[in-house]
């Protein structure tokens, strides 16, 4: 399945306090999913973003934080992000059925939520170089799991460029700048 700006949204799911400066290849991670969030924005997509348990594990990255300013992240006990009341009805509202997903960690809360996403019939988008863990065999680990189970996995320039579609025009050339 073709991904479609008017069908798709990013999750951004626990890219937070000390631990995310532990996950495996972080500042590649940080670096993806800071231009999935900018080409979000391009494209006018709907960016829903968790937090798990901020009280105790810190608040999301400043370098991941400071492009979301103007949204609140739904916090969140549960591992799986369905489990958050907040963060399903906030699902449902921005009615899109193509997920992009990125964050950490891949072999928890990200495997989780992608678990439940694909159980509710969601189309899901695991962005492989946009999710991680502390080490690589979990990371891993989760992402071949989450293949197996019906999750459709990707890089975040191949996401990008295929919900650009066209190399024309000036959202061309703005894409360009957040990929380079």
């Amino acid at each position: 399945m073709r991904l479609d700006k008017e069908k798709a949204a990013l999750v951004v799911v626990d890219v937070q306090g000390k631990l995310a400066h532990m996950v495996y290849e972080q500042e590649i991670l940080f670096e993806n999913i800071r231009k999935l969030i900018l080409g979000s924005k391009l494209f006018n997509m709907p960016i829903i973003w968790v937090e798990q348990y901020p009280e105790g594990l810190g608040s999301t990255v400043q370098e991941i934080a400071e492009l979301l300013e103007g949204m609140e992240p739904i916090k969140k006990m549960t591992f799986s992000s369905c489990g958050s009341e907040e963060f399903c009805e906030k699902l449902s509202k921005i009615n899109r059925n193509q997920l992009l997903v990125v964050g950490i960690e891949a072999h928890v809360c990200v495997y989780q939520t992608v678990m439940d996403l694909l159980q509710l019939n969601y189309h899901v988008e695991l962005i492989t170089d946009g999710v991680s863990s502390r080490t690589y065999e979990n990371k891993k680990t989760a992402i071949d799991r989450l293949k197996a189970a019906g999750a459709n996995l990707t890089s975040t320039e191949l996401a990008l460029f295929d919900l650009m579609k066209t190399a024309e025009g000036p959202t061309f050339k703005e894409m360009l700048k957040i990929v380079k």
